[in-house]
């Protein structure tokens, strides 16, 4: 590994599992001190734990992403701790539903509105705060997904919705910020080794056999290949590339 992120702090929301757990681990692993937040503590103090064990710093905050407070306390804690906030990850997201959409209950769509989208707008507001204060400025990857402005799919509308906002977050904000020494792209995951790829009922060989026929590839992408990709973004390696969205799919959607 390199250590392209040694002294730099990393925020990652939603990061007590998954692709945010895998995100976490590859900033460690590449020096940066790492500040994990999510809804629930113990799953994050599992992840503190595994970046601890292979001698990485971090901190664990619980949050909730469509609380302005809470995403501020976050970012608070960040600056208290480890003194800047250098590189965030807006990772924290749901899915609800899975139904056609006139049968969506209200609920399960607010719900998705809020986190998915509210979230990632309060999240972007106080990290950008933060980091146009530093001298150094930082960088913000916002994951998005191939649901939204690249591909939908029966059942997902209401989730397709909130993800194509965050593209287009993603791309305003970029353009609102650069010039302020703040650096924003997103990354768009299609089917991963998460339990949201799997469908109802499906066990992962199940998943693994479909997905021979339905991607390219022929396989799911695994989270630390997600990982890689925010990593490059949120990296020096990356510094002139403002406002992109890195698709990382199989070829789901090429």
């Amino acid at each position: 590994m390199t250590s392209r992120f040694t002294d730099r702090t990393a925020l990652v929301t939603g990061a007590g599992s998954g692709i945010g757990r895998a995100v976490a681990l590859a900033f460690a692993a590449e020096g940066a001190n790492v500040v994990v937040a999510g809804r629930r503590r113990e799953p994050l103090d599992e992840t503190v734990a595994l970046i601890e064990a292979a001698g990485g710093k971090a901190l664990a905050v619980t949050a909730d992403v469509a609380r302005a407070a809470d995403v501020q306390t976050v970012v608070d804690a960040a600056v208290e701790r480890f003194g800047s906030l250098d590189v965030a990850v807006n990772n924290a997201g749901v899915f609800r539903g899975g139904e056609p959409l006139a049968d969506l209950a209200e609920d399960d769509w607010r719900t998705q509105l809020d986190i998915n989208v509210t979230g990632v707008f309060l999240a972007l507001r106080a990290e950008v705060r933060q980091m146009r204060s530093q001298p150094s400025g930082g960088a913000i990857v916002n994951i998005a997904s191939t649901f939204g402005m690249h591909k939908r799919q029966p059942g997902a509308t209401a989730y397709a919705a909130t993800k194509a906002a965050v593209s287009v977050l993603t791309r305003g904000a970029a353009l609102d910020h650069i010039a302020e020494g703040v650096r924003i792209n997103a990354v768009s995951p299609g089917a991963t080794d998460t339990q949201m790829s799997l469908q109802p009922g499906e066990t992962e060989a199940g998943r693994a056999e479909r997905m021979k026929s339905e991607v390219p590839l022929g396989r799911v992408a695994a989270v630390e290949e997600v990982a890689a990709a925010v990593l490059y973004l949120a990296s020096d390696d990356a510094a002139s590339v403002v406002g992109t969205e890195l698709v990382v799919d199989s070829g789901q959607t090429a």
